[in-house]
């Protein structure tokens, strides 16, 4: 039985890739960048075998319960991964309950996550290939310290199984996973300063970890290297009570969920609330508008440019207080306003099937086009408003506010336009709804790429008579040149914005079907 586990996974494995070429090319990167990832790592352990015992040991138990953390964390954030073994689709299979753990296990470390790390255990054989007891002791504590990652992976997916088949948990974890990947920068600069400044305190801290259940099966090589038997016996004992510990809660909360699967169904909704469309006008610029802020509160792929937008302030505030305070911060208003402008250039590709709904109710062109601008504009003006203001508090030079200001303002209205036309004329491969915002489907790559640096070319020549007039303050030292553009951003802006708002509604009338065919295809 656990065999035929193996074969399935391995089975579905393989018919994934064949029903979809761009799925291959996927995994054919992702283990590329795995590979360049784990070839470093290993080469990095076998050269810590010309290392003192202790930076040998620092290295290897930190980053042993590093790895253990990782597998604990990432499933939770992580819900698109993959479940070819989904545990909830044994519920009718009578398959014995020791069997079935065993085999879901050794699943789990068939693909580029369990490859990796098993093979970046396996050299810490090399670290500590001084002798022949020690790299046994390695290799034995590499295989516990494995399984312990897997089965901690498995203990957390089974236990948050009711929560993951949720659809509010799945939209608020994937944008939660945004935040630590967009502060991915301050994150390990706050990390290399913290250890430079206290690099005594890793040894010890080490030492701390080799006692615990994170990094005990991670220690037994670097122990008996050091003479430490007894030690490494007991931190033996810890790492099977905890892997034992682990299987156990695995057996129960699998046996639990076998018998009561998690329920997906939505339930019952009281009707007589019409949310948005209740405050908005009952017009079709005034029910679209209600429709796409619909879409920015409650759909992922949308909420997700909320949540970019204020940690995009962070890292350039934390950019600002590495250098060049000035020139990072000041472009914070436009930098914003165009990455909400150009946030709406794909929407009817977001719509998916959706889009039928429009079709079939007869929207006009124009109405559609003005609802989902003005959807993005109450959420983008004081955004932008404020993000164009603040960072003059800290530095002072309120002379270049009305410049800033005039080209933030045109780079939104400029950019609604000429997203308005964009998403009528082009449909790109995005995320379908209740996907992960992370997942790329597969689709016409070129197209996208084209459609999307193509645009953003478009939207940069349209405002340069703005970052002309901020050019010529900068050179000049002239505040007047601030002023105008203070004029001409909002005028020009608003020119673009309605020009861009009549082209793509005459666009999206002209070509709907087509549209929506086109949608269907990339479903």
């Amino acid at each position: 039985m656990v065999a035929h586990l193996l074969r399935l996974k391995l089975t579905l494995l393989r018919n994934g890739l064949r029903r979809s070429p761009w799925q291959l090319v996927g995994l054919a990167f992702g283990g590329l960048y795995a590979l360049g990832i784990v070839g470093a790592l290993v080469v990095a352990l076998v050269m810590l075998r010309q290392e003192n015992n202790e930076l040998a040991y620092t290295a290897v138990v930190l980053g042993g319960s590093a790895a253990i953390l990782g597998w604990g964390i990432i499933p939770v954030a992580a819900w698109a991964t993959d479940m070819t073994l989904d545990p909830a689709r044994f519920t009718t299979f009578a398959v014995p309950m020791r069997q079935l753990l065993t085999g879901l296990a050794l699943g789990g470390l068939i693909g580029i996550p369990g490859v990796a790390t098993s093979l970046v255990a396996l050299a810490t054989v090399g670290t500590w290939a001084r002798g022949f007891v020690p790299a046994v002791a390695a290799l034995l504590g590499a295989s516990l310290g494995v399984l312990t990652c897997i089965v901690l992976s498995k203990v957390v997916t089974t236990a948050t199984a009711s929560l993951a088949a949720s659809r509010r948990f799945k939209d608020v974890s994937g944008v939660v996973f945004m935040i630590p990947l967009i502060l991915m920068g301050p994150i390990l600069a706050g990390v290399s300063q913290g250890i430079s400044a206290s690099a005594g305190f890793l040894p010890d801290f080490a030492r701390i970890l080799a006692w615990t259940p994170l990094g005990a099966a991670w220690s037994l090589g670097g122990d008996v290297d050091a003479g430490r038997p007894g030690e490494a016996a007991v931190k033996l004992l810890i790492s099977l009570l905890t892997l034992a510990g682990l299987a156990w809660c695995w057996k129960v909360l699998l046996e639990r969920a076998l018998v009561n699967p998690p329920y997906t169904g939505s339930g019952s909704r009281k009707g007589g609330k019409l949310g948005l469309f209740a405050l908005l006008p009952a017009t079709p610029t005034g029910a679209v508008t209600a429709r796409a802020l619909t879409y920015w509160l409650r759909d992922p792929r949308y909420g997700g440019s909320l949540i970019v937008i204020p940690l995009l302030a962070v890292v350039m505030f934390f950019q600002a207080s590495q250098g060049d305070s000035f020139g990072i911060l000041a472009m914070l208003g436009p930098l914003t306003a165009f990455l909400m402008a150009w946030s709406i250039s794909a929407d009817i590709s977001y719509d998916s099937t959706a889009f039928a709904l429009h079709l079939a109710t007869g929207v006009r062109g124009v109405p559609d086009r003005l609802g989902r601008a003005l959807a993005c504009l109450i959420l983008a003006v004081p955004v932008v408003m404020a993000f164009s203001l603040v960072p003059f508090m800290f530095t002072g030079s309120w002379e270049w506010l009305p410049g800033v200001l005039g080209l933030s303002v045109g780079i939104l209205l400029t950019g609604l336009g000429l997203s308005s036309v964009v998403s009528a004329r082009y449909n790109v491969a995005v995320p379908l709804p209740g996907d992960s915002p992370f997942k790329k489907p597969p689709g016409n790559v070129g197209q996208t790429m084209a459609v999307q640096f193509g645009g953003m070319g478009v939207l940069s020549i349209l405002v340069l008579p703005e970052a002309g007039l901020i050019i010529a303050q900068s050179l000049t030292g002239n505040p007047v040149f601030g002023w105008l553009n203070l004029a001409v951003g909002p005028i020009l802006g608003l020119v673009l914005f309605v020009l861009g708002i009549r082209i793509g509604g005459r666009w999206l009338e002209a070509r709907g079907p087509e549209m929506l065919a086109q949608l269907t295809v990339n479903r």
